[in-house]
């Protein structure tokens, strides 16, 4: 499938032993079921934990998701505070048969529009890949510009936007400051029904790690506007992945499950962190009933 063929991308959790190293055996069964579901895969995101992995792991990632050979597109999460690095990051992943990169706002240090610009558009002058924008102010500290966003998308590897900010108002606002010229991605599992009337081309999913197939069917529902009375079911079990920080709570329904052999994370993350996972486990079962229902 080409790029522009997915509206649903996995943000892949990266499975760990008890001892925190990287689970292969796991991950190769966490991509498999993505791509038997016909999912873009995320890998190196935020929900894979990729600032708790060192630049060696990372690499070693990227050659093992690489190398199973995966039909669907693969893109890659950019991430960081130093321009240099960063970059030096980038053309490394050029060596790379990628398809498309996840570029973040700089975290912490909140740059304004022209850092914003200066910062995005050095990034995708090293690259040769589209690349999707990612406003997500809840980790990073600060909003993507509109502004920006206007200044960079008649570049040509601007590809599109990952807005995850919660706000209907503000993914509208995104979506006009593409002018067309880009898609507009949910970055919110639970709001891909609202989103989707706004001009939302499709969903990159924490859920799609736990529910790939049935993630699958509930965005192309949310996108040709036949969900119907199941929004409140979707939207409910959506919401159960963050009763802690992501992705606790989605690598703990993935272990309960066995789709994953631990459900370990590293620190700063605590599998501790979730009380409970019974209410999860109600929603893994509503939402398989809800796709055998309508599959």
């Amino acid at each position: 499938m080409g790029l522009n063929d997915i509206t649903l991308w996995t943000a892949v959790i990266t499975p760990m032993n008890s001892d925190s190293s990287v689970d292969y055996p796991s991950l190769e069964k966490v991509l498999r079921l993505q791509d038997e579901a016909n999912n873009g895969i995320l890998i190196l995101g935020s929900t894979g934990e990729a600032l708790n992995l060192d630049e060696d792991e990372k690499k070693d990632i990227l050659n093992f998701t690489l190398g199973l050979g995966l039909r669907n597109p693969i893109m890659c999460g950019v991430g960081g505070v130093n321009m240099r690095e960063t970059l030096n990051w980038v053309s490394y992943l050029e060596t790379l048969k990628l398809d498309a990169y996840l570029m973040v706002t700089p975290m912490y240090a909140k740059p304004g529009t022209m850092g914003q610009y200066e910062w995005f558009k050095a990034l995708m002058d090293r690259s040769t890949r589209p690349v999707m924008l990612y406003n997500v102010p809840g980790r990073t500290g600060g909003e993507l510009s509109y502004k920006t966003v206007e200044m960079l998308r008649d570049h040509k590897n601007f590809w599109a936007i990952k807005e995850a900010s919660g706000s209907p108002e503000k993914f509208a606002k995104y979506v006009s400051a593409c002018s067309g010229k880009g898609k507009v991605f949910s970055g919110d599992d639970g709001l891909m029904p609202d989103y989707a009337p706004l001009g939302a081309y499709g969903l990159v999913s924490v859920a799609g790690n736990s529910w790939p197939k049935e993630t699958n069917l509930f965005v192309k529902k949310c996108l040709n506007n036949t969900l119907g009375s199941d929004e409140k079911m979707w939207k409910n079990s959506c919401n159960s992945l963050f009763l802690a920080s992501n992705p606790v709570p989605v690598k703990a329904l993935m272990n309960a499950t066995g789709v994953i052999k631990n459900n370990t994370m590293r620190l700063p993350l605590d599998a501790r962190d979730l009380a409970d996972v019974a209410p999860i486990m109600e929603c893994d079962r509503m939402v398989k009933q809800w796709y055998a229902n309508n599959n």
